[in-house]
C-alpha cells in the first residue's frame, strides 16, 4: 500500500522558515517525481514545486521562487520542501504527491499518489 505522509507544518511568523517532509512507503521512491501543492481556504489547490526522479531538475511556482527549495533523499525515501521568508499568503494545507517515471510537472493529474496534507499557517 502506497503512503505519503507529510510532516513539519505548523504556525510561524511572517519571515520565518519551515521545512516540510514527505515520507514515502510502498513504492519505489527513486522512480517517482515528487510535487508539492497547496490549498488555501476557499481556493483551488495550486502547484508549488516539483522535482524529477533523480533530483536533477526542479520547478517552482512564481509565487515561491527564490524562497522555497525542494529536495529528496533516496536513502530515506523522503522528499522535502524548505520554505523561507514565509508570507501570510503562504498559509494553506500543503500536500505532497508522487508521479511514477515523471519529470516533475505542475499538472495535478500527472500524480498518482497523494498525502493527506499538513497545515502551514503564517501569521503577520
Amino acid at each position: 500500500q502506497v503512503q505519503l505522509v507529510e510532516s513539519g507544518g505548523g504556525l510561524v511568523q511572517a519571515g520565518g522558515s519551515l521545512r516540510l517532509s514527505c515520507a514515502a512507503s510502498g513504492l519505489t521512491f527513486r522512480l517517482h517525481a515528487m510535487g508539492w501543492f497547496r490549498q488555501a481556504p476557499s481556493q483551488e489547490r495550486e502547484f508549488v514545486a516539483s522535482i524529477n526522479w533523480s533530483g536533477s531538475s526542479t520547478h517552482f511556482a512564481n509565487s515561491v521562487k527564490g524562497r522555497f527549495t525542494i529536495s529528496r533523499d533516496h536513502a530515506k525515501n523522503t522528499g522535502y520542501l524548505q520554505m523561507n521568508s514565509l508570507k501570510p499568503e503562504d498559509t494553506a494545507v500543503y500536500y505532497c504527491a508522487a508521479d511514477f517515471g515523471g519529470a516533475g510537472t505542475e499538472a495535478e493529474t500527472s500524480y498518482e499518489y497523494w498525502g493527506q496534507g499538513t497545515q502551514v499557517t503564517v501569521s503577520s
